[in-house]
């Protein structure tokens, strides 16, 4: 007989103002669960230069970014993520945009989280009319 999926868990860690903890977690399992998919995820916010070191380790872009996400297919578990964001580059897109900076650093959780999940866009212009970011932002206007 097999083992039922393990259910899903998020770890948050570092510091998100302005958002809730709780807001965090519930963008990542409304994402989870909108896919159907089961995942333990953990999202840590961290500043420019520790996300800049994560670039340019895995990405080979020395330059600080505003999300970094890895997913891990476990063979006899559920998959697992690391999401990182970093609220700084968060908020100069934020002021850019003339968006609140919650705004932003929901969309870069539910934008990591659908990368950990397997999604994936073009860089450049193509990125925003991706079926990605169009998912994206159908979660992120669920949450409003």
């Amino acid at each position: 007989m097999a083992e039922p999926p393990a259910p899903s868990a998020v770890t948050i860690h570092g510091r998100h103002r302005p958002v809730a903890a709780a807001r965090i977690e519930g963008a990542v399992r409304l994402v989870l669960a909108r896919e159907r998919r089961r995942a333990v995820i953990s999202v840590s916010f961290i500043g420019p230069q520790a996300i800049r070191r994560l670039n340019a380790a895995w990405k080979g872009h020395d330059r600080p970014t505003d999300v970094l996400a890895f997913g891990l297919t476990q063979l006899d578990g559920p998959l697992a993520g690391a999401i990182y964001v970093c609220r700084a580059v968060a908020a100069q897109e934020a002021e850019a945009r003339r968006i609140p900076v919650r705004e932003e650093l929901l969309r870069l959780v539910i934008h990591g989280t659908l990368h950990v999940l397997g999604w994936d866009h073009p860089d450049g212009e193509g990125r925003t009319r991706s079926g990605m970011w169009k998912r994206q932002e159908r979660y992120l206007a669920c949450l409003s």
